[in-house]
């Protein structure tokens, strides 16, 4: 039987060139005399930032700016997000001196506002809440006059971890939702949306009960992973319900081959109309932009609420 030549398929066997990113999405190398101070000082007291360990794309501009956001506990992750460029594995023992060689590093830097970060720490959560409330023991006592900003994994919902950290009074306690409840199965592993949602809930019920009142809460999402608006704006609804005072929204961006599939970018206009549904709901402050992460703006985050 002979075959027909216009019902061939030809496959095109050349390699396929990457979608190029939108102008909007392109960040600047990181370079200069500060960069390389800082880059320098973290070896020496052998910490982690998360700038270089989860590929953020402002690291230039932030550490030109003297900020970053070291990362304690170690560099390996007892989880497996299908978002995350941190390097997941078995941890080593958690190292108790680290909190005072961060706070160091704060007070050298002569930094005004200190964004501290981890590693989930799944094995020990009493050990990594703990860790925590020294380091922001250390920054008082180290750097005074210095904000501490920090942003804790979930300790998988272990209430007494929680409540060390918030009985430490950091100026912000920082957990991200990272996504939509429908997503939290194949890009937060380990992770549950009812206990992120609680988490913030309670951190801001149980710092209400001190004399000097409820400490801001923050969270950030990530977008692009293949969430729909309407259920962005339900999750967005849901962090007002706790009285969340601060949002992030940033596109997220695929590390390697190895993560999750990238759906969309969001365009500016898109950005800007989750940031105005937002403060819409009652958010204190809302960082909407596609290269915008978690601790981009930190410090001027905390001072235009006018909450830290």
């Amino acid at each position: 039987m002979s075959l027909v030549t216009s019902e061939l398929v030809q496959i095109d066997l050349s390699p396929r060139k990457p979608t190029p990113k939108p102008e909007w999405l392109k960040a600047r190398a990181p370079m200069g005399e500060t960069f390389h101070s800082l880059k320098k000082l973290a070896r020496e007291l052998n910490l982690h930032t998360v700038c270089e360990s989860a590929h953020c794309p402002n690291i230039g501009e932030c550490w030109n700016h003297k900020t970053a956001t070291f990362m304690m506990l170690g560099n390996l992750c007892t989880r497996r997000c299908g978002f995350c460029a941190v390097p997941k594995g078995r941890p080593e023992p958690i190292d108790h001196s680290e909190p005072e060689r961060v706070a160091y590093a704060v007070a050298a830097l002569g930094l005004k506002h200190a964004v501290i970060t981890s590693v989930n720490r799944d094995d020990d959560n009493i050990g990594a809440a703990t860790a925590f409330v020294n380091v922001i023991n250390e920054i008082r006592r180290q750097a005074p006059g210095c904000q501490v900003e920090v942003l804790t994994p979930d300790f998988q919902g272990v209430d007494e971890a929680r409540r060390l950290v918030v009985n430490a009074r950091p100026e912000i306690l920082n957990h991200n939702i990272e996504t939509v409840p429908r997503l939290y199965r194949v890009a937060k592993s380990g992770g549950r949306y009812e206990k992120s949602l609680n988490f913030l809930d309670m951190a801001k019920k149980e710092s209400s009960e001190h004399p000097e009142g409820p400490i801001v809460t923050k969270t950030g999402i990530i977008v692009g992973m293949g969430e729909e608006m309407h259920e962005l704006l339900a999750v967005f609804r849901d962090l007002a319900d706790r009285k969340v005072d601060i949002l992030t929204v940033g596109q997220y961006l695929r590390p390697s081959r190895d993560h999750l599939p990238m759906a969309r970018f969001y365009t500016p206009d898109e950005f800007a109309f989750l940031k105005h549904e937002a403060l819409g709901m009652g958010f204190r402050h809302v960082e909407s932009g596609p290269l915008v992460r978690s601790s981009y703006h930190a410090h001027e985050q905390a001072q235009s609420t006018g909450l830290a």
